[in-house]
């Protein structure tokens, strides 16, 4: 049965989805801010956190602990063109890197949200915690897609 985090990481995921399935298609292609990235680079970012993510909950909660690198966003999100990419297919993307992902903390028993966790050089954290962090992270980079700006 899924624990209160997990029931709760799930219904986090479903808002971040909506609003995103909300955003308007002509903002896909525009940095959200001067020099930032573009909502289709940001939305391919958050689906590189659900990748590099399911390796750190998995082994922790398979293994007990987990050490493992950092992800370099830059080069992953150059590396995997998301810009090039249709918005469609990124929101796509996204749904199922997190179905997963949702599918996997289902599974996380309540004693292994204790797994300790260190993610390159940073201080050792819980999985809990990288669990919890993780939907903060998303709703952080939601927050940056829905924003007003519109210059290039």
């Amino acid at each position: 049965m899924p624990t209160e985090l997990a029931r709760w990481f799930r219904a986090e995921l479903e808002h971040v989805r909506a609003e995103l399935y909300e955003a308007p298609l002509e903002l896909a292609d525009i940095p959200w801010r001067k020099g930032g990235w573009t909502r289709k680079q940001i939305v391919g970012h958050m689906i590189d956190s659900a990748a590099n993510n399911r390796q750190r909950f998995v082994r922790a909660a398979t293994e007990g602990r987990y050490a493992g690198p950092k992800y370099a966003q830059e080069a992953w999100v150059a590396a995997h063109g998301y810009a090039q990419q249709q918005w469609e297919t990124l929101l796509a993307w996204w749904s199922t890197q997190h179905e997963i992902l949702a599918a996997i903390v289902d599974q996380i028993r309540e004693e292994r949200l204790e797994a300790r966790c260190v993610v390159g050089e940073d201080a050792p954290v819980s999985l809990r915690f990288l669990i919890e962090d993780y939907v903060a992270h998303q709703r952080w980079h939601l927050n940056q897609i829905r924003s007003g700006a519109t210059t290039r």
